[in-house]
């Protein structure tokens, strides 16, 4: 069955790419993008390839008139894709830096997706809608914990949501992505340097910047994202599938091993 798709954070990155993927296999793609820099190229690139399924529209999440002419559009699935992220110490991150990587991640998200959610329920609509979280979603590296605690925040929003809206019909998702190579997490690896001072700060520059770099060096951090977009276009439109979906299996796994050691970790 073909869906309508609305998607967040379609401009670049998982979003685009599994848009173009999912228009390609016969559904009709909204692509949102943050930036009105970015709709006329993406229109421009969709008619390139000839889709006529392809609608791109700006969606701001911090504009509330954007968020409430998108809820009146009309769509089958809503694919919550959009976010941005914090890394550094948390004890020393300045908190107003925390504040807008929740309001990005989570609560513009949740404004969102009440109204579109409120209107099936009333509509009497049985839609979908997909949260894009996080392998830290379901673990907390260091220096990470500001991002992936509101991931962590995220998950629990999509499990609850699945309780209280499957007797309407309504199914919930969530796509826990690895550390794919597509730009973002190396971005957000430099955003404490913004603000990190060694004269200030007791966490040092080149100590941060280290971590980072040996953990972007191996395997597991500088993965192909053609894997992950691939699961993308067969999980978002589909009817039935797990809640959560952790890709790839070799990170799936390690997560399963990481909570069950949870239990027996001491102070």
């Amino acid at each position: 069955m073909t869906r309508t798709i609305l998607i967040t954070g379609a401009g670049s990155g998982f979003g685009k790419a599994a848009a173009i993927g999912m228009a390609k296999n016969g559904h009709s793609i909204i692509a949102t993008t943050q930036v009105s820099s970015q709709v006329t190229p993406l229109r421009e690139e969709v008619a390139a390839l000839g889709y006529k399924n392809f609608r791109v529209e700006r969606l701001d999440l911090t504009d509330p008139y954007d968020i409430r002419q998108a809820q009146g559009w009309d769509f089958d699935v809503l694919w919550n894709n959009a976010g941005m992220g914090e890394a550094g110490p948390v004890w020393e991150i300045p908190i107003e830096l925390v504040r807008k990587n929740y309001e990005v991640n989570v609560f513009l998200p949740l404004v969102l997706t009440q109204g579109v959610v409120q209107k099936w329920v009333r509509e009497r609509k049985q839609g979908k809608v997909v949260f894009t979280s996080s392998m830290g979603g379901l673990f907390t590296p260091a220096n990470w914990g500001t991002y992936v605690s509101t991931k962590h925040a995220l998950e629990s929003i999509a499990e609850a949501l699945q309780q209280e809206l499957a007797s309407y019909g309504i199914k919930i998702q969530t796509i826990n992505p690895g550390a794919y190579y597509t730009g973002y997490n190396e971005t957000m690896a430099d955003n404490p340097f913004r603000w990190l001072d060694d004269s200030k700060n007791f966490t040092k520059r080149g100590d941060l910047r280290k971590g980072f770099d040996d953990f972007f060096a191996t395997p597991e951090g500088k993965m192909d994202p053609k894997e992950m977009i691939d699961r993308m276009i067969d999980i978002v439109p589909a009817d039935t599938g797990r809640f959560r979906n952790v890709v790839p299996k070799v990170i799936e796994d390690m997560l399963k091993e990481h909570q069950l050691r949870a239990w027996e970790n001491q102070i």
